[in-house]
């Protein structure tokens, strides 16, 4: 059984919260990624790609739409807003004939949007009031009803322990074998658009025991940590918010903790592999190509910060792959690309190895065109933790309008970016270059508030910090059964201030 030769079939796979640095293909020295490295090897890796908006709901809406977030109109976490009026991914492979199917998490408002798909099996990190997804219906199935989060820990958090419930039952698992149906049971006259979007390795931080037990085998590189310091009084709100939400963890604590995160890569990864022998088996692999990104990465107690919502290659930088068909000529094997790619790259990029016309709307760039940017702006937040950037491939600019802060590093000398040269005289010329080309990219209240006057970085004095304690303990999940009372989250629920 197999589809109409000169259509190819298209696997995209997206994890969550997964740093591109942190794969074996990048380099690094404990994660042990083998399936992606393979892919690695039979296609390109694009070392500076990175997300619009490291924050989960705005940086999807980019993957989903091929825009930035200036166009989809979300660089805030919107929880309860609708996709914009774009076309999207979903729809336009669709719309030229294909076949198209989502298992996992979409993180869009309504939940059971479909957002073009022709089906979507649902995961959605435990969200039973606003829509039953059909991971948590499996779970019934199991004799487990509500009894994902009773582990006892946090989707924004990083406490962690082994997995509580069979294997089978693990999320990552249950994606993998509804999209190994899902393939098996494809329509053989038409090409498939599939995509596979894992929750893990997104907190709650709870492994296998299988895959925690072979971690502790290695030992854990240290954090990072820089001259610019860790809560220093002059840092700007963001920062400070974000050291008071996460406590820092101790060096033991630290790694064990980084371990339970390595080990849902390492899962993750090995499911992955089941999914390309169910295309081998199927004898799609070859007809077939396959993209795999990240929303957005974690800091994982770099410089003392967590998760996401920052613009250090640890929250910002995603790996991206793409492999081609086993007969395109356009990607070549085990090819690094160093161009400046985003999320709102992925669309136009598998629309055009697929031949298929990109809509008009899309922002992003065909990963494998000619045309590259010279300049990559990101945005997130719109409150005194908002912060902006601006990367030129080698130099990257990063802004905190609450106090007119600004960092400046040098990717090239310092990779893990532990020197701030904002202020070195040798750097002058860049700061003001990038500030220029920053300040040209702000809009909406970036200029109605006056934090860019007349083309300059100006921000604003937001007044001195007052920690706030977490009342929603990292956004604690429960017992799902009997379902929670339906209704609406606020916007900012989880989130550090």
């Amino acid at each position: 059984m197999t589809n109409v030769p000169d259509r190819p079939n298209v696997l995209l796979i997206i994890a969550d919260q997964w740093s591109g640095g942190r794969t074996g293909y990048a380099g690094h020295a404990t994660v042990q990624t083998p399936t992606l490295d393979q892919i690695a090897r039979n296609g390109v890796v694009f070392p500076r790609a990175y997300s619009e908006s490291p924050i989960c709901i705005p940086a999807r809406r980019s993957l989903y739409t091929g825009t930035t977030p200036r166009t989809h109109g979300d660089r805030v976490f919107r929880k309860s807003g609708r996709m914009p009026e774009v076309p999207t991914m979903a729809q336009t492979f669709r719309d030229a004939g294909y076949q198209a199917y989502c298992v996992g998490k979409l993180h869009v408002f309504p939940e059971r949007d479909r957002i073009g798909y022709d089906d979507v099996l649902l995961s959605e990190e435990g969200r039973p009031h606003l829509a039953i997804d059909d991971y948590s219906l499996y779970l019934y199935d199991q004799g487990h009803a509500g009894q994902a989060f009773m582990h006892g820990l946090p989707n924004n958090n990083y406490l962690h322990r082994e997995w509580h419930l069979a294997e089978n039952c693990h999320v990552t698992n249950w994606a993998t074998q509804q999209m190994c149906r899902i393939i098996k049971r494809r329509d053989p006259t038409r090409p498939s658009f599939w995509t596979l979007s894992y929750e893990a390795p997104h907190p709650p931080l709870a492994p296998l025991t299988t895959y925690m037990e072979f971690y502790r085998q290695l030992e854990i590189e240290a954090a990072l940590r820089s001259d610019w310091g860790i809560g220093a009084e002059d840092h700007p709100h963001a920062l400070k918010a974000l050291y008071n939400y996460y406590a820092e963890l101790s060096a033991p604590v630290l790694a064990e903790m980084r371990r339970a995160y390595y080990a849902l890569c390492t899962h993750v990864d090995h499911q992955i592999r089941a999914v390309l022998g169910t295309l081998r088996e199927e004898r799609e692999l070859d007809n077939t190509i396959i993209a795999f990104c990240s929303d957005h990465g974690d800091m994982l107690g770099d410089f003392g910060l967590y998760a996401k919502r920052t613009f250090y290659e640890g929250a910002a930088r995603i790996p991206m792959i793409l492999m081609g068909t086993a007969n395109d000529k356009r990607i070549k094997k085990g090819a690094v690309d160093n161009r400046l790619v985003g999320l709102q790259d992925v669309m136009p990029t598998l629309l055009d190895l697929a031949d298929i016309e990109t809509p008009s709307e899309c922002d992003g760039l065909s990963m494998i065109g000619e045309k590259r940017r010279n300049l990559f702006y990101g945005e997130v937040l719109e409150n005194n933790s908002a912060s902006r950037m601006m990367h030129d491939g080698r130099h990257k600019l990063i802004w905190y309008p609450a106090g007119n802060w600004v960092q400046l590093f040098d990717l090239e000398t310092d990779p893990d970016e532990t020197r701030n040269l904002a202020d070195d005289p040798t750097y002058a010329s860049v700061r003001r270059s990038l500030e220029t080309a920053l300040a040209a990219h702000c809009y909406g209240i970036d200029v109605d508030q006056g934090w860019v006057v007349d083309g300059k970085l100006v921000g604003y004095d937001p007044g001195p910090y007052v920690p706030k304690a977490d009342r929603s303990f990292s956004s604690q999940r429960g017992l799902h059964y009997p379902q929670p009372p339906a209704g609406e989250v606020p916007d900012w629920v989880g989130f550090p201030e």
